[in-house]
């Protein structure tokens, strides 16, 4: 298994982006510091954060490595070049598929805090009318 932290600027903020490679696939998790973090500041955030990082990356389902990183190997030079340009157009910014991996985790989430939103309103519509009737109730009873 294959690790890679990589701290680039998003505007405005400056992000750590964790790859993690293995069999199944790419995982990725990111992490958005602000400022931009000094060498002292890095290393307190890997002693402190790193692990809880590395455990979201873990959460995250694999997105299978790009089709690129698989390129067939007699046509060595074509695959060198497309290496190249994907070089000088992300430079060091992390791989898509680590991007991709991000993405569907930030579905999934969106889906279950959908999922959420939708049972609380209904809970809390139901408690309303409970409310509404009680008090129905109560004036037809003279009270």
């Amino acid at each position: 298994m294959g690790a890679r932290f990589t701290v680039y600027f998003e505007h405005p903020f400056w992000v750590g982006v964790l790859e993690l490679d293995d069999a199944d696939g790419v995982r990725a998790a990111r992490h958005v510091f602000g400022s931009e973090p000094t060498g002292p500041e890095l290393m307190e955030f890997v002693r402190r954060d790193f692990l809880a990082l590395r455990e979201r990356a873990l959460a995250c389902p694999p997105v299978p490595a790009d089709e690129l990183r698989r390129a067939d190997r007699s046509r060595a030079h074509k695959a060198a070049r497309a290496g190249a340009k994907d070089a000088r157009r992300f430079g060091d910014r992390p791989s898509t598929a680590a991007f991709e991996a991000m993405r569907e985790r930030l579905e999934a989430r969106k889906k279950e805090r959908t999922a959420s939103a939708r049972e609380r309103r209904a809970n809390e519509q139901e408690h309303r009318r409970a409310v509404r009737e009680a008090k129905r109730k109560a004036r037809r009873r003279g009270r």
